[in-house]
């Protein structure tokens, strides 16, 4: 059972993997009892002095308190010599709770800045949950003289569990480049199983490395990835008011220092960053909320890149699509209708859609080869593809989804109680 008491996602990878130690990093997990009692729901990070710090957050207009306090902080430029902390929290995600929620943000970011020692513009917070709700940071507050102690550079999958909400399982990822001079490890952590059509980044997702890299560079490395892993993946389409991402590098790396993104180094870099990220993007969805089936979408032949992304999207999104799916139901038809009302440019006669290798429309009509009992026996399977080339230029783009089951309902329908 996952931590909320949910079964097990059918699409969850049979384990979580060993993470690489990342060297200036360690982790630590308690029970405050935000909303449940019994239940790791608090993770504090401690990161060493000189590390650069990167982020991306949501662009919801109702986005919570501690996103705020996170992006004014690292627009500070704040000296990296002060090392940094993060502190998260499950259960709530003090998100619309008015000038009450900032002051909790302050309440808690100062109580591990002086447990630490640290500056408050270097601690950075997170909270999911419920919206609406005032956090109790004086429950979190308790336990930080216990999380200080119990830091410890291998405790990240305890952490990856204690960020978790409806989540089934934690989710963790990692990969090692080849610098120049040595080894460079990235290893992240993530939560998210529903709430997910992010516009920025994704649900909780922290990445540390030890590479040696300043934070401008750090951000243009993140950023780049986006729009090829977390802003390609959507369950239910619904923006998170708490959406956070934040990338730290600790420099302990004996590979030597990169000072250009496009230098061999840097793009071996970037590379392996955007893998993590994808890797942890797919896991999302592999654990959302119901889930049954992983969907890759792959649209080509657009107009434009924006194109593509707006046919991916309105097909990953489509509850007619993704219910066919959960149903079996090789009703391509439900493909052709996300498509037309995408808003992209889209022309009948040129249009083909594929389910795996099978190509079932095309030339206005459905495609002369057809099987329906083939195209049927194809959506049994647990991973699935669906192509959508459009004809009409070079766009493309590839998005990740899965199909809508009452469990999803299940999930939602009381999950405030």
């Amino acid at each position: 059972m996952g931590k909320a008491g949910l079964p097990v996602s059918p699409l969850a990878p049979a384990s979580f993997p060993e993470l690489p130690v990342i060297a200036g990093v360690e982790f630590s997990s308690g029970a405050a009892g935000v909303k449940y009692q019994g239940r790791t729901d608090v993770t504090l990070i401690r990161i060493a002095e000189g590390s650069s710090i990167a982020g991306a957050f949501t662009k919801s207009s109702t986005r919570a308190a501690c996103v705020l306090d996170n992006q004014a902080k690292l627009a500070q430029n704040a000296d990296t010599n002060a090392g940094a902390a993060i502190i998260v929290n499950s259960g709530n995600a003090n998100a619309f709770t008015g000038a009450r929620g900032l002051e909790s943000v302050a309440a808690v970011t100062g109580a591990v800045a002086d447990a630490l020692g640290l500056p408050q513009n270097r601690v950075f917070s997170s909270s999911t949950g419920v919206i609406g709700e005032p956090l109790p940071h004086d429950r979190i507050i308790a336990i930080v003289g216990d999380l200080k102690a119990g830091l410890d550079e291998a405790g990240v999958a305890a952490a990856a569990r204690a960020i978790m909400t409806t989540d089934t399982f934690p989710k963790g990822a990692s990969a090692t480049v080849k610098g120049d001079g040595g080894q460079i490890r990235i290893a992240g952590i993530a939560k998210g199983s529903g709430m997910i059509a992010p516009d920025m980044a994704t649900m909780l997702v922290y990445i540390f490395t030890d590479a040696r890299i300043s934070a401008p560079l750090l951000q243009g490395a993140l950023v780049g990835g986006l729009a090829s892993t977390f802003n390609a993946i959507t369950v239910d389409s619904d923006t998170s008011t708490s959406d956070a991402l934040i990338v730290a590098a600790t420099g302990r790396s004996d590979a030597a220092e990169i000072t250009d993104l496009s230098s061999t180094e840097g793009q071996a870099f970037v590379a392996a960053l955007h893998g993590v990220m994808r890797e942890l993007a797919q896991l999302v969805v592999r654990d959302g909320e119901g889930a049954s089936k992983f969907v890759e979408i792959q649209v080509t032949g657009a107009a434009s890149e924006d194109d593509a992304h707006r046919v991916a999207m309105a097909v990953a999104n489509s509850p007619l699509v993704k219910t066919a799916i959960a149903g079996e139901d090789a009703n391509w038809g439900r493909i052709v209708a996300a498509v037309g009302k995408s808003g992209a440019e889209a022309d009948r006669d040129l249009l083909k859609i594929s389910f795996g290798d099978m190509v079932l429309a095309e030339k206005g009509w459905r495609s002369p080869g057809y099987d329906e009992e083939k195209a049927s026996a194809y959506m049994k399977n647990q991973n699935l593809i669906i192509g959508v080339d459009l004809g009409l230029g070079q766009g493309a783009r590839t998005v990740w989804t899965c199909d809508l089951t009452h469990g999803y309902i299940d999930i939602n329908a009381d999950y405030r109680s």
